[in-house]
């Protein structure tokens, strides 16, 4: 049994995007990139999933670069391709081709010492979607105070 260490996570994804399903991936990274995430220092929350040549990659991901890297150093907010099985590739594109529907990141983690990201098929939520959940969030932590406090 492999150990699962979040290394980064997208918070805003739940907020802005009703998540419909999500795929393990696995992602082809240069090495200065892989100490980078080691550190923690990567961001997902501009990230997002594209389809170019029927492969898939994943754009505006920031992995900063690596303190001790010298001009191999990688760029930051370079495309990486997601490595999956075919079947799950043509799911993703023919997904991707619905109206109102994306696909994002929303967590890096190592699956033992393996780096995987988990992407997600969403759909944008309007505006009085988003109240409904912070409604909703709202209760939650109300309820939450009065069961400590009686």
């Amino acid at each position: 049994m492999s150990s699962i260490k979040v290394v980064s996570f997208n918070k805003k994804a739940n907020f802005e995007y009703e998540i419909l399903d999500t795929i393990e991936a696995g992602i082809i990274l240069c090495g200065t990139e892989v100490k980078s995430i080691r550190q923690g220092k990567c961001s997902l929350n501009e990230g997002y999933i594209v389809e170019e040549n029927g492969e898939l990659y994943m754009k505006n991901v920031n992995i900063s670069q690596y303190n001790y890297g010298n001009i191999n150093n990688h760029e930051p907010l370079r495309k990486r391709k997601l490595l999956l099985h075919k079947m799950e590739i043509v799911k993703l594109i023919r997904s991707i081709k619905e109206k109102g529907i994306t696909i994002i990141p929303i967590k890096i983690y190592f699956k033992g010492s393996l780096i995987k990201v988990a992407i997600a098929i969403c759909k944008g939520k309007k505006l009085y979607d988003k109240r409904e959940s912070m409604k909703d969030k709202d209760s939650k932590r109300q309820i939450e105070r009065e069961m400590k406090r009686g």
